[in-house]
């Protein structure tokens, strides 16, 4: 693992601008400092990036201090007017709008490559993916300390740069790149670029003047590993027979006939080095979350991670931030008469500090506890709860659960992180009479609204078996039932509520996947799916 982070770090160095750059995965330890060290191999000085820099430092802007020492505007140069190789540091917290930023440098050139540290401890906070689809490489440094080697040798480096232009290509490598590529599911059109230009440095970096079966093997590990989206289907005997050229047409060397052949050997080497868990992380279509587990981001006045500022009046429910403010007034000194020391601020120089924090997310279970079948239902169904809340700790998600039988629909257990109390609750959940969807879609919704008011992230997980026979005034109607449930549906889309709906019927029902899409929610079919399954598939989906 080391031995293939370092190659990438090689490759980098030796052409920064064609590879973009290389996420790094790693938390703070001697594993990431022995890598960094090896930046000092980058043809170009290091410019270091935080996730909360502003456009001031990153397109330059007014230098205060000069400008109010001299009495005349003075400007500074920003990261993008540097030619340089870019360290984002926190890679996981970078916001949208950096991260658009960055982007347009790389692909403009005003950035000629970037290395972003990734340092989130769990798998839901990652680089946002407008970054990771302009970078070449993905390397996971979370090793043992005694996995570090010696890092390359820069005369190599230095020899490869100058081999690099002189590297031809086979006719037929195109075509090999481009079918790896849709084997793993690989739909970026950068992909095959990446990998195109990591073989020809690899054999640059080996001192060939052409591009030969190991080089591609090495870019594949490299460049399409980590944007695998699928397991490639295993050759077919008589396909590979069918496949075979016919010897008496054999009249090249063999060196491009070797490439031709190279796919399942490319394909295992791939397999081998795909991270852990990676694919489980590509989700079904349909997938509600937008986020990385947590609630919705909510702006603040007060508290959170910091945001630019923004033009606006001081109050008592806000912060004045002065920097910024002085900034905004500097080039307006002279027009305003300012005497020397001092700064004429005028109202509309204020600029107000922004805050973003994210919401506690609150997982609302609406139980179909009607029917003779309901007792192993529900007895999944407070498995599946149990193991979500476990998993609720790490996510800082609340849980609470409903329950719906008879003619009417119960809230057993208000929102809590508790997990004695969830069991204890869980324990006494009846069950048996009929199936009121609709009270339960209602409270389901009351609860969500409420959640909302205090700056929660409601997300409704449903699980019946969709066979409602109970309207909402209590009567045995099937016709009124469907009718009412279907109106819910309208009420909780409009609400913008998340909604996940198992359906646990031994045959997918019609009605409860329409009435999920008339909510605008995710529709699973689970037939006798134990509690594990349950877990895991609302795990899925609320993932990013």
């Amino acid at each position: 693992m080391w031995d293939r982070a370092t190659l990438a770090l090689t490759l980098l160095a030796i052409d920064p601008s064609g590879l973009g750059g290389v996420v790094v995965r790693a938390r703070c330890g001697p594993v990431r400092d022995a890598f960094v060290e090896g930046f000092a191999m980058m043809p170009q000085p290091i410019l270091k990036l935080h996730p909360t820099m502003d456009d001031d430092a990153l397109f330059g802007g007014i230098d205060l201090t000069e400008t109010l020492t001299r009495g005349k505007v003075v400007l500074r140069n920003g990261i993008f007017g540097r030619d340089g190789t870019a360290v984002l540091a926190m890679g996981e917290r970078c916001e949208t709008t950096l991260a658009a930023r960055l982007a347009m440098a790389l692909d403009r050139g005003d950035l000629q490559s970037l290395i972003a540290l990734d340092e989130g401890a769990d798998p839901d906070e990652r680089l946002p993916v407008s970054l990771r689809e302009r970078l070449a490489f993905y390397v996971d440094l979370n090793m043992p300390s005694s996995t570090v080697g010696l890092l390359p040798d820069e005369d190599a480096i230095m020899d490869a740069r100058v081999q690099l232009s002189s590297v031809k290509l086979q006719d037929d490598t195109y075509q090999i790149i481009v079918g790896l590529c849709a084997q793993l599911g690989v739909h970026s059109q950068r992909a095959p670029l990446f990998m195109l230009r990591t073989a020809r440095t690899h054999a640059a970096l080996e001192s060939r003047d052409f591009i030969d079966p190991q080089d591609i093997e090495v870019a594949a590990a490299l460049c399409l590993a980590h944007r695998a989206t699928r397991m490639p289907e295993p050759p077919q005997t008589e396909d590979e027979e069918c496949a075979k050229p016919d010897p008496s047409t054999d009249g090249d060397t063999g060196e491009d006939m070797e490439i031709g052949q190279l796919d399942d050997r490319i394909l295992e080497a791939v397999m081998a080095v795909l991270p852990d868990g990676l694919l489980d992380q590509f989700k079904p279509k349909g997938s509600i979350s937008k986020g990385s587990g947590a609630g919705a981001k909510n702006r603040s006045n007060r508290r959170g991670r910091p945001k630019p500022s923004r033009p606006g009046r001081l109050s008592g429910r806000n912060r004045l931030d002065l920097i910024a403010t002085l900034r905004t007034a500097a080039p307006w000194q002279r027009l305003r008469g300012a005497k020397k020391g001092r700064v004429k601020v005028l109202p509309s120089d204020f600029r107000i500090k922004q805050y973003e924090e994210k919401s506690d997310r609150l997982l609302i279970f609406a139980v179909d506890a009607s029917g003779s079948a309901a007792m192993s239902r529900l007895a999944e169904a407070k498995g599946a709860i149990e193991l979500l809340l476990a998993d609720a700790y790490s996510r800082r998600d609340h849980v609470s659960l409903i329950s719906f039988r008879g003619d009417a629909a119960e809230v057993l257990l208000p929102p809590t992180r508790s997990l004695v109390q969830t069991k204890k609750r869980l324990a006494a959940l009846p069950g048996g009479g009929g199936t009121p969807l609709a009270a339960g879609l209602v409270e389901a919704l009351s609860m969500a609204q409420q959640a909302r008011s205090q700056g929660m992230s409601p997300c409704i997980v449903l699980l019946t078996d969709g066979r409602t026979n109970v309207a909402l005034d209590g009567t045995a109607n099937r016709a009124q039932a469907a009718s009412d449930a279907q109106q819910i549906a309208r009420h909780i889309r409009a609400s913008g509520a998340e909604i996940i709906t198992l359906d646990l019927g031994n045959r997918p029902a019609q009605f409860l996947a329409d009435l999920t899409a008339e909510m605008d929610g995710l529709y699973m079919p689970l037939p006798r799916a134990d509690s594990r399954k349950m877990s895991g598939a609302v795990s899925a989906a609320l993932e990013d």
